[in-house]
């Protein structure tokens, strides 16, 4: 099984990191776009360009389960094909248009296409890596996040500085239509497709996924797995968690392009530096999560940690802009750190035939809360001339975020409990 894991391993996890990477960057770059020229040559003001950054997160919220039900189905692989072309012409139209109007379609449009990829991306790991290999496989995933604004913070910057917003939109959404031919050519749904492991290899990953799937209690279809209290209360968890990380995500550039004598380069640099503790902060969380088999441990604290550094940032406003970014480089490391663990939680409890479907309906609701945190973000920012009222909306949505893991995985440790003294009864007709 070793040899098996590392066939896996090496031929999947890039490809899925890299694909997860351009989708990623085809959300994240249009708050690069609004501060590099975007908004300014097309006369936007700062509540419009945030109600323009914040309706990708409301088309991305409509296809999320149809996504997850086709992608188990059918083929996360197609799928994904298709939504890899879809997104990559909408990202290179943004760089072409000169009508408000259209960018308001073209960025809905946009979130409407990559809805789909994040559960089909989780639905396709489950058809290859085991329970106890899920959370590495998934953080792998979900690490195409940070990694991307980490360089895209760093190339965007000098791209708008040479050859300017549409350029930068035009060159960053391209890749992901060129790719989506080798995602084709090098993924296959299932193991038994897969040409490049031989049929004892074959056998031996889809044995050990039936094996874990008996372990889990039935549930019956997707009204049974919404109505639990731990997927009900962990949606609400993430919707509020997703106000703090996409607030941060699309105000960032602008935050730190407020400061005394920076430059659009200066920007991305600067910008890049929470991406890269949060690369480091998930890895090391996945491992630790992993080793002692605790979810709850390695996510609320890092959302507190979030909440008390906006807060503090807050506290100190404009008249230390360096340890107000210090406060602000943390707050984002700790958010992205927990990821791995959270989405861990679901597959342990639900049985496949609904689980990608409860973890379509969790990132749903981020959506909305993604939406909510690129919006009102804004708003509070355009109404208030300053960024102290958003930091204490971010902090207080991360704090209420950590109350809910706390509460959401108690929950938790019941169903399992209860789940385990079922198992241990005997069956009658």
């Amino acid at each position: 099984m070793n040899t098996l894991s590392k066939k896996r391993w090496i031929r999947l996890i890039p490809i899925v990191f890299i694909t997860y990477s351009l989708a990623y960057l085809d959300r994240a770059n249009y708050s690069f776009g609004a501060a590099g020229g975007l908004a300014e040559d097309l006369n936007i003001t700062a509540a419009t360009s945030s109600l323009l950054g914040a309706l990708f997160f409301l088309g991305y919220f409509f296809f999320q389960i149809p996504g997850a039900h086709y992608a188990e189905n059918k083929s996360a692989k197609k799928l994904v094909f298709w939504a890899l072309i879809l997104w990559g012409i909408l990202a290179t139209a943004t760089g072409l248009i000169s009508n408000v109007k259209i960018l308001f379609v073209i960025r809905f449009s946009l979130g409407v296409v990559e809805s789909a990829v994040m559960p089909a991306m989780l639905v396709f790991l489950s058809h290859w890596f085991t329970k106890a290999e899920r959370s590495r496989a998934n953080t792998f995933l979900i690490l195409g996040n940070p990694a991307t604004v980490l360089w895209m913070s760093i190339v965007s910057g000098y791209i708008l500085e040479s050859l300017g917003w549409r350029w930068m939109f035009i060159l960053e959404g391209l890749p992901a239509v060129i790719w989506a031919f080798l995602w084709w050519k090098l993924v296959n749904d299932h193991p038994k497709d897969a040409k490049w492991l031989d049929n004892e290899e074959k056998a031996a990953i889809n044995q050990a996924l039936l094996e874990e799937q008996k372990e889990l209690k039935p549930v019956k279809d997707y009204k049974e797995a919404f109505k639990s209290k731990t997927v009900i209360l962990l949606s609400l968890q993430y919707a509020l968690w997703s106000i703090g990380v996409y607030g941060f995500v699309m105000w960032l550039p602008t935050i730190i392009n407020s400061a005394p004598n920076a430059s659009i380069v200066t920007t991305g640099w600067l910008a890049s530096i929470p991406y890269v503790l949060a690369c480091v902060l998930m890895l090391t969380v996945s491992y630790f999560s992993d080793k002692y088999q605790n979810r709850k441990l390695f996510v609320y604290p890092f959302l507190l940690i979030g909440a008390i550094c906006f807060y503090g940032s807050y506290l100190i406003g404009t008249s230390n802009f360096w340890l107000s970014f210090i406060l602000l480089s943390i707050a984002g490391g700790a958010m992205y750190a927990p990821y791995g663990p959270f989405f861990a939680i679901i597959p342990e409890i639900l049985p496949r035939n609904v689980s990608g479907g409860a973890m379509a309906l969790i990132n749903s609701m981020g959506a909305l809360g993604s939406f909510a945190g690129a919006y009102i973000v804004g708003y509070l920012n355009d109404l208030t001339a300053g960024f102290g009222a958003s930091y204490n909306f971010m902090a207080i949505a991360l704090l209420l975020s950590a109350i809910l893991t706390i509460i959401a995985t108690k929950n938790e440790k019941n169903v399992l409990k209860k789940k385990t003294e079922l198992s241990h009864q005997p069956l009658h007709d």
